[in-house]
């Protein structure tokens, strides 16, 4: 009888411990792969009007784009240029043209 009562409780904490581990839930502010701008960085380039350039392929974040790619940096914001691909506003490092971030 004792084995059977210690038993039972074993499994209903196990049980009630899984269901409570699901139930968990943590919030990421961003995406892997992704960056919290500023939000004046983005309210600034979603205002800038400047035209979109072709480029052949994928814009996703990690992409390099060739130096022949105009870029604009933000004012008073280090590490913040932005440019128009594609008609996608894309946020790049100024110094390796990588693309950040898009802004949709």
């Amino acid at each position: 009888m004792r084995k059977t009562m210690l038993a039972t409780a074993a499994v209903t904490l196990t049980v009630c411990s899984t269901a409570f581990a699901q139930s968990t839930v943590i919030v990421d502010p961003a995406p892997t792969g992704s960056i919290v701008l500023p939000g004046e960085v983005r309210t600034y380039v979603m205002e800038q009007q400047v035209p979109s350039v072709v480029y052949e392929g994928d814009v996703v974040v990690g992409t390099t784009l060739p130096e022949t790619v105009e870029i604009h940096e933000v004012p008073d914001m280090d590490g913040y240029a932005y440019t128009v691909v594609n008609n996608r506003r894309v946020i790049v490092e100024p110094q390796t043209h990588r693309v950040i971030q898009i802004l949709e």
